[in-house]
C-alpha cells in the first residue's frame, strides 16, 4: 500500500514551522497511542506512521529532500540524488524510536524528572530542616534574642564540600558522559533514568574524602542566634534561609524553620491579641462594688472599679492591655472577667448573720424572684 503524504499524516500544511510540526507531532502521539487505543488495531501502525513522518519532517535537510522527492528520497528511488556522504538511509524502527525520543520529555517528563538531556543535575540542595520551640507568653509579648543549637550537615572543611580528598575537582562520569541521565532502548520507546553511577550528578569522585566519605559535607550540632519578634503565637513560622542542611559537594543549602509553640500561661488566656484574665472577687465586693488591683502581662498593675451589683461572669475592657500583632498595628485589649465568689467554712456566728441577711433582702435579688416566679407559672399551667 502506498505511503501517505506526510503532511497529510501529521495534518499540517508543507509551509508549517518547526514548532508546528512538533507541536502536530505531540498532538498525533497522545492520540494514537497504543496503550490509549487497545480497542484500535490500527492503533500502533498509525503511532509508527505519526513517528515516521516527524523524524522526517523534523530534519531540515530531510525536510528539504522530501519536499522535493518525495517518499522517494529515502526508498533508494533518488539513485544517485542522495546527498554526498552516505544518504539519508530508510525511516525504520531506530528513526522512530529517535523521534519520539525528541518529544518524550514534553510527553512524559513530569513523570521523568524534567527535561531528557537537559544536562546533569546541579548538586543536590541541603534539606530544609524543623525545628520546634516553645516560649512563655510573656516573652511572645516583648520579644526575645535565643541562642539554639541544631544538629545538621555541615560542608566538611577537609575537602571544602568537594567531597575529593585534598580538595580534588570531581571527574565526569564516564557512564553517562556528565549528562546524569542514560537511554535504554525498549522496542519503540526510550526510556531514560537516571545515571546509576553518578546518581543524576554528572560526576564521580575519584578518591573520596576520607573524613565526610565523599559526601561533601559532614554532620554536627551548630548554635545560632534567633530573633523571635514580639507576637508570635502557637503555629507561627519563622524562616532561616540557607542555616538548614548543607548540601551535596558544595550543593546549595536548605533553609530552617522554626515553628513557635505558646505555653500556657497561669492568669491569662490568649485569644489572638486579647488577653482574658478572670478574677475572683468577694460576695461582698460584688455587692458593694469597689477598686480592684489586676496584674497585666507587661508585668505591671492596673486599678479596676467595679460596679456595684456585678454578677459572675460581667466583663470589663482595659484597652491596649492586650498582646502586640505580629507585625505592627498596635496592641489587643485585656477582658478582665469577674468570678463572685461564693464564702466556705461559715462559723455560727457567719451562718446566723447570713440568715438574718437573708430575710432582709426579698428585694435584692431580682433574677432569682423573676427566675421562680416563672417556674411557679410553669407548675401552675402543668397542673391545669
Amino acid at each position: 500500500m502506498a505511503k501517505r503524504d506526510y503532511y497529510e499524516v501529521l495534518g499540517i500544511s508543507k509551509g508549517a514551522s518547526a514548532d508546528e510540526i512538533k507541536k502536530a507531532y505531540r498532538k498525533k502521539a497522545k492520540e494514537l497511542h497504543p496503550d490509549r487505543n487497545t480497542d484500535n488495531p490500527n492503533a500502533e501502525s498509525e503511532f509508527k506512521e505519526a513517528g515516521e513522518a516527524y523524524d522526517v519532517l523534523k530534519d531540515p535537510e530531510k525536510k528539504a529532500a522530501y519536499d522535493r522527492f518525495g517518499h522517494a528520497a529515502f526508498d533508494g528511488g533518488m539513485g544517485a540524488g542522495a546527498r554526498p556522504g552516505g544518504g539519508f538511509g530508510g525511516a525504520g524502527q531506530g528513526d522512530f524510536a529517535s523521534a519520539f525520543s525528541d518529544v518524550f520529555d514534553d510527553l512524559f517528563g513530569d513523570f521523568m524528572g524534567g527535561r531528557a538531556g537537559a544536562g546533569r543535575q546541579r548538586a543536590a540542595r541541603g534539606s530544609d530542616l524543623r525545628y520546634n520551640m516553645r516560649v512563655t507568653l510573656e516573652d511572645a509579648y516583648s520579644g526575645l534574642q535565643k541562642t539554639i543549637t541544631v544538629p545538621t550537615s555541615v560542608p566538611c572543611d577537609a575537602c571544602e564540600g568537594s567531597g575529593a580528598e585534598g580538595g580534588a575537582e570531581p571527574t565526569t562520569c564516564p557512564t553517562c558522559s556528565g549528562m546524569g541521565k542514560v537511554r535504554a532502548q525498549q522496542g519503540f520507546f526510550t526510556v531514560e533514568r537516571t545515571c546509576p553511577t553518578c546518581g543524576g550528578m554528572g560526576q564521580i569522585v575519584k578518591n573520596p574524602c576520607k573524613v565526610c566519605q565523599g559526601q561533601g559535607r559532614v554532620e554536627k550540632d551548630r548554635a545560632l542566634n534567633v530573633n523571635i519578634p514580639a507576637g508570635v503565637e502557637t503555629g507561627t513560622r519563622i524562616r532561616l534561609a540557607g542555616e538548614g542542611e548543607a548540601g551535596m559537594r558544595g550543593g546549595p543549602p536548605g533553609d530552617l524553620y522554626i515553628f513557635i509553640e505558646v505555653a500556657q500561661h497561669e492568669l491569662f488566656e490568649r485569644e489572638g491579641t486579647d488577653l482574658y484574665c478572670r478574677v475572683p472577687v468577694s460576695m461582698t465586693a460584688a455587692a458593694l462594688g469597689g477598686d480592684i488591683e489586676v496584674p497585666t502581662i507587661d508585668g505591671g498593675r492596673s486599678r479596676v472599679k467595679i460596679p456595684a451589683g456585678s454578677q459572675s461572669g460581667r466583663q470589663m475592657r482595659l484597652r491596649n492591655k492586650g498582646m502586640p500583632a505580629l507585625r505592627g498595628g498596635g496592641y489587643g485589649d485585656m477582658f478582665i472577667e469577674l468570678a463572685v465568689e461564693t464564702p466556705v467554712n461559715l462559723t455560727a456566728k457567719q451562718k446566723d448573720l447570713l440568715r438574718e441577711f437573708e430575710k432582709l433582702s426579698e428585694d435584692n435579688n431580682p433574677e432569682s424572684h423573676s427566675f421562680f416566679k416563672s417556674v411557679k407559672s410553669f407548675w401552675d399551667s402543668m397542673k391545669s
